[in-house]
């Protein structure tokens, strides 16, 4: 197997986890730096942005490797999608698909089935409670949360701070409730 073919495969957990750990101590004994993406939009308007907010007025220009780490998973993301996707259809579990048939979505050949995420279906009822209202709560939750998951999941459980130990239990609380209990009410709209 060639390199680009075991690139394009899944790589397990005990790969995979292993390398984001990593990033961890990387980061802190490169400069006492941590892993987070959500703060990116903070420096990002600080710099294009400039004004008398007080969120906003601090030295945004030490924080500039942020951006790069930003730019890198967007980069990365387009060179995966572009250069290794796997033309094979999405294989989703048998009791899954029973679900989705049930909830009236048809079409998940991709990751984002299209009966819920296209411009057809944005500017109907549901459209605009997944999107509209979806990226309003996770902004808003990100915020009130201090971070994002990825910054209180990694990042904080690792240098062992309590309050990421509550917001990673309540993203998962969340996760369950939405997904058991507010996503079927939704689906069925």
């Amino acid at each position: 197997m060639n390199l680009i073919e075991y690139v394009k495969q899944p790589w397990p957990w005990y790969v995979a986890g292993p390398l984001i750990g990593i990033m961890v101590p990387l980061l802190l004994i490169a400069g006492n730096k941590r892993l987070g993406v959500s703060s990116s939009l903070r420096h990002i308007c600080a710099a294009c942005f400039p004004a008398n907010i007080s969120f906003f007025k601090y030295d945004w220009k030490k924080e500039t490797w942020n951006l790069f780490f930003v730019a890198g998973i967007l980069a990365g993301g387009f060179l995966s999608i572009t250069f290794l996707k796997d033309p094979q259809p999405l294989h989703l579990n048998a009791d899954l698909v029973k679900d989705l048939k049930h909830y009236g979505v048809q079409n998940y050949s991709s990751l984002m089935p299209t009966d819920l995420f296209s411009w057809q279906t944005l500017f109907t009822v549901k459209g605009l409670v997944l999107t509209v209202g979806g990226g309003f709560l996770v902004g808003f939750g990100t915020r009130y949360a201090g971070g994002c998951t990825s910054g209180h999941a990694i990042m904080g459980l690792s240098t062992l701070q309590w309050p990421s130990l509550i917001a990673t239990v309540c993203f998962m609380i969340g996760g369950l409730i939405m997904s058991n209990l507010i996503l079927p009410f939704i689906l069925q709209l």
